[in-house]
């Protein structure tokens, strides 16, 4: 198969792409709309539009910046600062998972994934995250135990996220059945998948590599806020 890297822009070709309807922003300068993950793309990071992001967030509203390590401008605080590797699908379609009770969710299930996310934390997300692409759940006794979905999406290329599993719950592959279920049908479409880890969590890259992903590209995230 032919090589395909995640660009280093994704976030912003699909803030202003095919995703254009979930974001907010004027210039050089796009976000989620609220309600969706706190992330933030720069045009170009090297020069960031701090004094235009500032319309469009609220005090102390903590967002993800990808590619920016400059120099922290007056007004903002920095809460963390780490780097994220960019990972790609280079393998054949996966096998499809034996049935083991994965279901859409749909907008009934937004507050299940929300708590689930919010006590896993498998990155920024938001009450509706969950409409940016296909998400599946197992649940067991009404609770959701596990989830994995999509987030960004550019033309040829889609995003595996959200990839999350109840404390309870870990052990069983669910994640990797999930995020198998998505993988296959991504490429069903054409598209090839892709997906996003925070640098040094050696479990989840040892167990992406071993899918089928690949390291693409490795970039600084951080995390910030504006202060009143």
């Amino acid at each position: 198969m032919n090589r395909v890297d995640v660009p280093a822009d994704v976030m912003w070709q699909a803030m202003t792409g095919l995703q254009a309807r979930f974001s907010v922003g004027e210039g050089s300068v796009r976000r989620f709309a609220p309600g969706f993950s706190a992330i933030v793309a720069f045009e170009n990071p090297a020069e960031p539009d701090f004094a235009t992001l500032s319309r469009y967030c609220e005090v102390d509203e903590p967002f993800y910046v990808d590619c920016w390590d400059g120099e922290l401008p007056c007004g903002w605080t920095l809460h963390r600062q780490t780097t994220m590797v960019k990972m790609v699908w280079d393998a054949p379609a996966p096998s499809a998972p034996e049935s083991f009770g994965a279901v859409p969710l749909g907008p009934e299930h937004a507050a299940a994934a929300l708590e689930l996310a919010t006590l896993t934390n498998p990155g920024p997300f938001g009450i509706r995250t969950p409409e940016l692409g296909d998400y599946f759940g197992v649940f067991e006794d009404g609770q959701l135990i596990a989830m994995a979905g999509e987030r960004f999406a550019i033309p040829g290329m889609r995003e595996v996220s959200g990839v999350c599993t109840h404390p309870t719950a870990q052990g069983r592959g669910l994640a990797r059945r999930l995020m198998s279920l998505l993988v296959r049908a991504q490429l069903e479409r054409g598209e090839t998948p892709f997906l996003h880890v925070l640098g040094g969590n050696e479990v989840a890259l040892g167990l992406y590599r071993k899918m089928g992903f690949r390291d693409s590209l490795e970039t600084v995230v951080r995390v910030l806020s504006r202060v009143g």
